[in-house]
């Protein structure tokens, strides 16, 4: 028998994505009992089995999609002939996804990214918040399961996991000039959001800066500029409160990622 409780151990420990795969229902004949597990890895490497056959490919490929979508399901399957098995019963698999939750990259901690890490506080966010102001970084302010980035910002941004489902990105610094040079810096990357806090005309300003960089329209278009849904409210937990809306919607798929609508 396996050890899955130590391979998931190993995946989690090293920042893998997977899918967990397991028997929870059998009816009638079926290849494996309750319980039996496989884990299915992003690069579609499975560990262990459920029976193999057609049902292990069929799992394995419902598997993928749940992990593409950070999701959690109970799917059940018919082992008939009409689907390429002669076992004759039923089996039902929990599939559950593991590391597939989004994580916010969060530069500038001041008041309204502190206020957004409180935000986000018992979400599914993992949030980490990228500051060389010691003061700020340090801040008793942002709640304790935040990961703290105190060094500079450019060392940053060879430690994330660039990712077009999982990593989140928002720009809120102290300083404008600041603002664009991380937002040049990152545009081109994999992301499943990019905001940038600031107004209209900040942002039309940016835009001209940055085409004169070279930046294409296509990679303007990913970034969402004023940040945040309307909601009126001025104050930093506010705004806070709108960019965690936005950011929540987008990672239920409620709100499409891209340019801000109607700002």
């Amino acid at each position: 028998m396996w050890n899955w409780i130590t391979r998931i151990h190993d995946l989690t420990r090293k920042g893998d994505s997977f899918v967990i795969v397991t028997v929870t229902r059998c009816n009638g004949s079926t290849p494996r009992e309750t319980g039996a597990k496989m884990l299915v890895l992003s690069n579609e490497r499975i560990i262990g089995t459920i029976g193999g056959g057609q049902l292990e490919q069929q799992a394995t490929r419902d598997a993928l999609e749940c992990l593409r979508l950070g999701t959690t399901k109970t799917i059940t399957y018919p082992l008939y002939a009409s689907v390429g098995q002669c076992c004759g019963g039923v089996v039902e698999l929990l599939m559950e996804t593991v590391n597939r939750n989004p994580v916010l990259y969060l530069f500038g901690a001041g008041h309204v990214g502190q206020a957004l890490c409180r935000s986000l506080h018992g979400t599914s966010f993992e949030v980490h918040v990228i500051d060389e102001r010691q003061e700020w970084i340090e801040s008793d302010a942002l709640p304790a399961d935040v990961v703290r980035h105190s060094g500079p910002w450019q060392s940053v941004l060879n430690e994330i996991t660039w990712d077009e489902e999982r990593a989140y990105v928002a720009i809120m610094t102290h300083d404008h000039g600041l603002d664009l040079q991380v937002l040049q810096a990152v545009i081109a990357k994999p992301s499943r959001y990019l905001g940038m806090i600031g107004s209209q005309s900040k942002w039309k300003s940016f835009q001209n800066q940055l085409q004169t960089a070279g930046i294409t329209e296509n990679q303007l278009a990913r970034v969402r500029c004023p940040i945040g849904i309307e909601i009126g409210g001025k104050s930093p937990q506010e705004v806070a409160i709108s960019i965690a809306a936005e950011l929540i919607g987008v990672h239920h798929r409620q709100i499409q990622p891209g340019a801000s609508v109607g700002k």
